[in-house]
Formats: structure tokens, C-alpha cells, sequence
């Protein structure tokens, strides 16, 4: 029998559990270098980006760990990931779209992410945020001309497929 090559092996189930785990690691490292080294403070659509990249890498996690054999157990935990990365990429796709509108149809800056926890039912804080507010338009930071928006959508985008295809490989044990 022939032994997995290399590439066989970095994309097996285990593998890319391991390197969205990584992925999550790296990514909350850097929201943390940008929010505490650089001094931005993430906007609410930030924040909302980063609960389902952990949340993907909760996932992840577990599926590293426990490696299970059942297919239903396997899908699964890639299935938790999947929604957490499905929501990343839909909040930073929200978030790209506010920072390209021209500037006089920017929604106007509303109170803190904060007030709107203390003092409002959570599902009228999630439509809040996704109305968006003109903090989550401005451009603080760019990398290559690309804003932290823009680099979270490749990223994320990048770990959807890692995670479509760690789920096609779920099923060879």
C-alpha cells in the first residue's frame, strides 16, 4: 500500500481542522495587534467579524482534538464552522459595501455598540449594527490599499473553501 504524499496529508480532515484552528489563532492575533498596538478600536461590525472567526475556530478546535471517525460527528463540526465563517463573511461583505458608499449616503454615527447591548433586546442590537453607522465607513488602516474589511473578506473567503473542502474530505476516514 502506498504511503499519503505530502499534500495528501496537509489536506486531510485533521490537517485543515488543525490549520483553520491556526487560521482563527492567527486572525484573532492580528484584531489584537490592530486594536491594541495600533490603536483602532474595532467597530461593531469588527466585533461581529471576529464572534464567528471564533467561533470557526471553536469548531475547528474541537475537530483537531478529537479527530472523530463518524461522518455525522465530522460533518457536524465542520458544519459549526461553516455558519461561523458563512456570518464572517457576510458581516465583512456588509462592512466592504458601507466603506464604498459615497460619502453623503453614509448612515450617520449612532451611540456605541456598548449602549446599544446595555439598553436594547439583542435582536434589535444585531439589525443596529447591520444598519451599519459612519464609524464602520471610515478607513482607518490599509494594507496594500486594501482596508481591514477587504483583507478579513479574502481572508474569510479563503477559509470558506478550506472549510468546504476539509467537509468533502470528511468522509474519507
Amino acid at each position: 500500500m502506498r504511503q499519503p504524499s505530502l499534500l495528501q496529508r496537509l489536506i486531510s480532515y485533521r490537517s485543515l481542522a488543525g490549520l483553520l484552528t491556526l487560521a482563527s489563532i492567527i486572525g484573532m492575533s492580528f484584531a489584537y495587534y490592530l486594536q491594541k498596538v495600533q490603536m483602532l478600536d474595532p467597530c461593531p461590525l469588527c466585533i461581529f467579524q471576529r464572534i464567528g472567526l471564533i467561533a470557526m475556530g471553536i469548531s475547528a478546535l474541537i475537530a483537531f482534538l478529537f479527530n472523530p471517525k463518524k461522518l455525522w460527528a465530522r460533518l457536524g463540526l465542520m458544519f459549526g464552522a461553516l455558519l461561523g465563517m458563512l456570518w464572517s463573511v457576510g458581516v465583512a461583505t456588509r462592512h466592504v459595501w458601507l466603506q464604498h458608499l459615497p460619502p453623503d449616503q453614509v448612515p450617520s454615527c449612532g451611540p456605541g455598540l456598548n449602549y446599544w447591548v446595555d439598553t436594547l433586546p439583542i435582536a434589535q442590537v444585531v439589525a443596529e449594527v447591520f444598519k451599519g453607522s459612519g464609524e464602520c465607513a471610515v478607513i482607518d488602516w490599509t494594507w496594500l490599499g486594501f482596508s481591514v474589511p477587504e483583507l478579513s473578506l479574502a481572508f474569510f473567503s479563503v477559509l470558506l473553501v478550506m472549510i468546504v473542502l476539509a467537509m468533502i474530505k470528511s468522509k474519507q476516514v
